[in-house]
């Protein structure tokens, strides 16, 4: 377990370029968790998390309405991590388009999507067995 996201170790890092889908849970306004299922990558420079979604996604309007504690859980096994932290929207062109190259490098390029922005995660707490 980390507190400190550069602290993760070689394990860790490469589950996280593994090919593997994640789950994304946000908050709804009354607090009640909402858990979808997500790409996700990882920037252990910055300790940030990119989510690529639609603005009009459930998950965008709870982040964008203040809801920013977010948890993103990757599971294959026994190997686990699970990142949390602050989350923020970003629609600006430069920010969706580098969440969008990241995305591809991991898993594969996505379908166009005028509509797209990205869930950027301060990571603070990072938990996992890999």
């Amino acid at each position: 377990m980390s507190h400190a996201p550069h602290l993760v170790g070689p394990g860790l890092l490469e589950f996280l370029t593994e090919r593997h889908l994640a789950t994304l849970t946000t908050l709804r306004p009354d607090g009640s968790p909402h858990v979808v299922p997500v790409g996700v990558t990882y920037d252990p420079a910055t300790g940030t998390a990119r989510v690529i979604t639609s603005g009009t996604s459930a998950k965008a309007r709870h982040v964008g309405g203040g809801q920013q504690r977010v948890a993103v859980c990757q599971v294959d096994g026994r190997r686990w991590v699970t990142l949390e932290g602050t989350a923020v929207v970003r629609d600006d062109p430069a920010s969706v388009a580098d969440a969008v190259a990241r995305y591809a490098k991991r898993y594969r390029q996505p379908r166009e999507n005028p509509a797209r922005v990205v869930l950027e995660i301060s990571v603070d707490r990072i938990l996992g067995n890999a």
